[in-house]
């Protein structure tokens, strides 16, 4: 038995929110904001029986019941839609006949033998009735003449009053397996029935806020031996060691009693003087009475070896507490789980940002073991059986991203119209297989898992071809901060620079399919085709006596084509002549139908050179020396140019692509020397136009 999907509605980020769950593993990850937190939360209110507080409604949701109740008259039972105006959360359970079907039988309402699935929903709603009531009683509060009453916004009377109307119900509901929908026509009101809950699912959580801390006084791993000790005591399990236990305690009170017989004589002594009705009747002793519970909660510590020394656990780092801190809260929960020997059905284990105050090392090893330390499930002792045990794990970790299996990705987008919806990464498989493209989404995977897994958090992206906009790209938002001091900074946004050479089309299904604004810096890469010749220095041709061409590099004043494989992919069916007229408008584009078409508003900009002081360059390197400022910069600290050679042609008329051609020995050299011969506000040299247009649009 197990959870295959969840779905929230009107939960705080969660509006109208469906999610996959993995039949072990679901890695919820997503940018700050995007509704982990409210996942969890869900999960968390609604199987522990905690209070809906006001700050749980989605905030669109609380603005519509304000709504109604200030409508001036009271709505009709028609046009009041009892199904639209509550919170809930659905559970979609499937099971096959190895499972023990006792807890959830009297919820199955379909006895096809082919037909698997129970809908589980826990809704706070407001009924029609109790609408009228609480409208009736806002109106008197708006109403009232007590002058000393403090008239509540509608707002704060819902946050008041919501409590005293909204009902909190469990029902279990058919499904319709031709539409894979909920049928809620057909259900069942737990609540009537003698069906609890708790053994059907049994919902736990490791919390982010962790009690760890390498302070003197700190032993959060030493109260934990406690908690293992009481959950395994009363289990069934490691009887054996617990009985070994037991009966050394009892030992040892018989060797106390001896010398607490000594110690406390003199005490004794005096206490039997004052006498009594009868002899005897005020002698004391002092025995032993070592309570094997209670012993471990403040007599145990964690140490560590470090050197061949024992030391406690707070000398140790952060990052180990933690993750030790991690391993033994599941060892308690694990043992929770377990009840007596009678676990639940299905067992939920929630871990929240379980990278806190780890190092990237850390954060591998965790995501590695999880699944093995998790993998045998829950043991139900009373059946000899072993249950699933089903989890959740919420992070910002690249790390730990980039090390688990991609099928268990549960990725959350936030729309512009701050809905959040949840994707399977593996869905993302099946865009790439669509065009026949496999290996393109392998390439993907392989580099996102090796370089780039930090785009998954990142608000924005910048890909670039190479060294040369590598090393000088940061410095260039840093110009363009210092020379507008009043607008966003873009090194102060959550920005990340993938380095992709000629292959940014690659992405662009990712790029899509995760919602992200990205720029994509690339070059013209202008080319000529001239016509091919044997060693004779004759034409070659084909067989059929067809002039035969290559494609060289050339001048964007010469050129016929681009090489550029990005532009050939986001601008398809575009003659040469189109790159070199196009206005940065003309460069931004949106994915419509499967197609990447211009659209002012876009998500993604391509962009490449432009035409600046006259001229336009084919590559970075020819764009930056078509600038005349940048000309009279690189003459006046050519003997700083390590990267340069030929220097004596900048005082001539080649063209800035023969100047590139001949003059730069190494690119990435030059691009450290545009570095190392900056002023202080890197205002002695220009961005080129394109760069320039392109981050200022990414910025705002």
């Amino acid at each position: 038995m197990k959870i295959f999907k969840l779905e929230v509605k009107n939960f705080r980020l969660l509006k109208d929110f469906s999610l996959d769950v993995g039949d072990e593993l679901s890695l919820i990850i997503g940018k700050n904001n995007s509704g982990k937190t409210s996942i969890l939360n869900a999960l968390n209110k609604f199987l522990s029986n905690s209070d809906v507080n006001i700050n749980d409604f989605n905030l669109d949701f609380k603005d519509k019941i304000c709504n109604l109740l200030q409508e001036k008259n009271q709505i009709s039972k028609e046009a009041y839609n009892s199904k639209e105006i509550m919170l809930y959360l659905r559970i979609f359970v499937s099971y096959d006949e190895n499972d023990n079907l006792k807890n959830i039988s009297d919820l199955i309402m379909d006895l096809d033998p082919t037909h698997n699935i129970v809908v589980l929903s826990f809704e706070y709603g407001l009924s029609y009735d109790d609408f009228k009531r609480l409208k009736l009683k806002y109106d008197e509060h708006i109403s009232s003449s007590d002058e000393i009453q403090i008239k509540l916004t509608a707002n704060e009377f819902l946050a008041q009053e919501h409590s005293n109307f909204f009902v909190l119900n469990k029902l279990s509901f058919g499904y319709d397996y031709e539409t894979n929908s909920v049928k809620t026509s057909v259900s069942i009101n737990i609540k009537e029935t003698k069906i609890d809950l708790n053994n059907i699912i049994n919902f736990k959580l490791i919390s982010a806020k962790r009690d760890v801390a390498n302070k003197d006084n700190n032993s959060t791993l030493s109260r934990h031996t406690a908690s293992i000790y009481k959950k395994t005591e009363s289990s069934c399990q490691q009887n054996t060691a617990i009985e070994k236990f037991k009966n050394k305690l009892s030992s040892t009170d018989k060797d106390l009693n001896k010398i607490y017989r000594d110690i406390f004589s003199s005490v004794i002594k005096k206490v039997s003087k004052f006498g009594g009705l009868k002899d005897g009747e005020s002698d004391i002793k002092v025995i032993s009475n070592l309570q094997h519970q209670e012993l471990l909660e403040g007599n145990t510590i964690v140490t560590y070896t470090h050197g061949g020394n024992q030391l406690p656990e707070h000398y140790n780092g952060l990052g180990y507490m933690n993750l030790i801190s991690i391993i033994f809260e599941i060892e308690i929960l694990i043992n929770q789980f377990i009840r007596d020997g009678n676990p639940a059905d299905i067992n939920l284990l929630f871990i929240e940002e379980p990278e806190a105050h780890t190092h990237p090392q850390m954060q591998y090893v965790f995501i590695k073991n999880i699944k093995s330390l998790l993998k045998d499930g829950i043991i139900n002792a009373t059946e000899q059986t072993r249950m699933n045990l089903q989890y959740f794990i919420s992070t910002h970790s690249a790390h730990i991203v980039s090390d688990c299996d991609f099928n268990d990705i549960k990725y959350l987008v936030k729309l512009d119209n701050n809905s959040v919806i949840a994707k399977n990464i593996k869905d993302l498989e099946s865009e790439y297989k669509k065009n026949g493209k496999e290996e393109n989404y392998k390439f993907l995977k392989q580099y996102l898992t090796i370089n780039r897994a930090e785009l998954f958090f990142a608000d924005k992206a910048i890909f670039i071809e190479g060294d040369t906009e590598r090393i000088l790209l940061p410095v260039m938002m840093k110009k363009i901060d210092l020379e507008n001091k009043s607008k966003n900074l873009l090194l102060s946004q959550n920005i990340s620079i993938v380095e992709v050479g000629n292959y940014s089309h690659i992405f662009e299904k990712f790029i899509n399919f995760i919602n992200l604004k990205s720029l994509i810096i690339t070059d013209i890469d202008s080319v000529k085709a001239i016509p091919m010749k044997n060693a004779d220095g004759t034409h070659k041709k084909t067989k059929d006596g067809v002039q035969r061409y290559t494609k060289i590099e050339c001048s964007t004043i010469e050129a016929d084509e681009t090489s550029n494989s990005s532009l050939k992919y986001f601008y398809k069916h575009f003659e040469f002549i189109h790159f070199k007229t196009k206005q940065f408008k003309d460069k931004i584009l949106n994915k419509c139908d499967g197609l990447w078409q211009l659209d002012e508003t876009g998500r993604l900009c391509v962009t490449y050179q432009t035409e600046e002081d006259g001229y336009l360059g084919r590559s970075f390197e020819d764009a930056f020396l078509g600038i005349s400022k940048n000309i009279d910069y690189i003459r006046k600290n050519r003997s700083k140019f390590v990267g340069l050679k030929n220097k004596s042609l900048f005082y001539t008329n080649k063209c800035p692509f023969t100047l590139a051609e001949e003059c730069i020995g190494s690119k990435s050299q030059f691009a450290i020397d545009i570095i190392r011969n900056s002023d202080e506000t890197f205002s002695n040299w220009e961005i080129p136009a394109y760069i320039r247009e392109g981050l200022e649009w990414l910025r705002d």
